[in-house]
């Protein structure tokens, strides 16, 4: 089968192909697996951690993605939940150990065995991957498979960062980075909050002009000072500032949730401006999202479909990956970048 495979840690800033498209063995279903011929695989700003080593991979060659749409070719033994042509998705989570304290209380995104689809696992990009048949989920069916991609990881991920946010009737949410997660987190918002204001601070005016059409009430760069404070912050960025400067637009005894898996050093300086009185005090949080749950997933899809949120995509052939990934890299583009086999 064809797949983009990651050989080794790579500078996307010097390196115009990090992966390489080649032909690899088809994977083959172990027990309470599936095979899955894969339709579409979104493309996440954390293939950027793991190719430039902020989070890398246990071993190489590794096959990145982990926002993965198919269909079931094959079970493995005593894999019974879905059938052969069943349509599933896959996330951010391959597996856990089960058995620990947080995978008892339902927190299995905190388990010290987690491992991550595309990671510790060969992921999407490829024409066909192996996963735990508890890590499928069914995709709802007024999306094609190009649409469905981005919820898996943007959609799920977005999804537990709003609900820590821990927003309420008449709140303001901002939303600093307005790429796959953020677009999708404002359609949630405007259907299940329609009383609460959405303020976008994004570096694109393409991300803006997006925010605006989709229902944000303001929209303007991430330097740029909001109509007014808000209650909650949700950051997607990959660097620091923006977090620095979210912590002065909050309320007292607002809170600042960061969706990020790693941050980058290159802005690090930023930290040094971070001011007790300016930025925590008045009782303001900080929340972190660590991975993402089963149920963060399949909650998301039902409310996904009840809402009908419809991510804005970008396609590519998956031998553009490295094209797609190094304009994620720039900021460009509107919404979601998905690779199609």
């Amino acid at each position: 089968m064809k797949a983009m495979v990651l050989q080794s840690i790579s500078d996307l800033g010097r390196t115009a192909a990090p992966l390489v498209y080649t032909d690899v063995p088809r994977p083959e279903p172990g027990q309470g697996q599936l095979l899955l011929k894969i339709g579409a695989c979104g493309v996440c700003h954390t293939e950027l951690d793991e190719i430039e080593g902020r989070t890398p991979p246990p071993f190489f060659p590794v096959i990145p993605g982990h926002e993965i749409v198919g269909t079931v070719e094959k079970n493995g033994p005593k894999s019974i939940r879905y059938a052969v042509g069943d349509r599933v998705g896959v996330g951010w989570i391959y597996s856990a150990c089960g058995a620990c304290e947080f995978c008892r209380s339902g927190r299995e995104n905190l388990c010290r065995k987690f491992r991550a689809t595309g990671r510790d696992a060969n992921g999407g990009y490829a024409e066909f991957m192996v996963v735990p048949e508890r890590s499928a989920y069914p995709i709802p069916g007024y999306l094609d498979d190009t649409q469905a991609a981005p919820l898996l990881c943007a959609g799920g991920v977005g999804y537990r960062s709003l609900n820590l946010t821990n927003i309420g009737k008449d709140s303001c949410l901002g939303l600093t980075g307005f790429g796959a997660s953020g677009h999708l987190v404002l359609q949630l918002v405007r259907s299940c909050y329609p009383d609460v204001d959405v303020f976008v601070f994004a570096r694109s005016s393409e991300q803006r002009e997006l925010a605006r059409e989709l229902g944000a009430v303001w929209a303007g760069g991430t330097d740029e000072e909001a109509p007014g404070l808000c209650d909650a912050i949700i950051d997607t960025t990959p660097v620091w500032k923006p977090v620095v400067t979210a912590l002065s637009r909050l309320k007292p005894g607002g809170r600042l949730v960061i969706n990020a898996i790693r941050k980058t050093d290159t802005d690090k300086q930023a930290l040094l401006e971070l001011k007790y009185h300016t930025h925590l005090w008045m009782e303001k949080e900080i929340k972190s999202v660590a991975n993402v749950t089963r149920t963060d997933i399949a909650e998301f899809l039902k409310s996904a479909e009840k809402a009908g949120i419809k991510p804005v995509v970008s396609a590519y052939p998956l031998e553009q990956a490295n094209r797609a990934l190094h304009e994620l890299h720039a900021g460009s583009g509107r919404g979601a970048k998905v690779l199609i086999p």
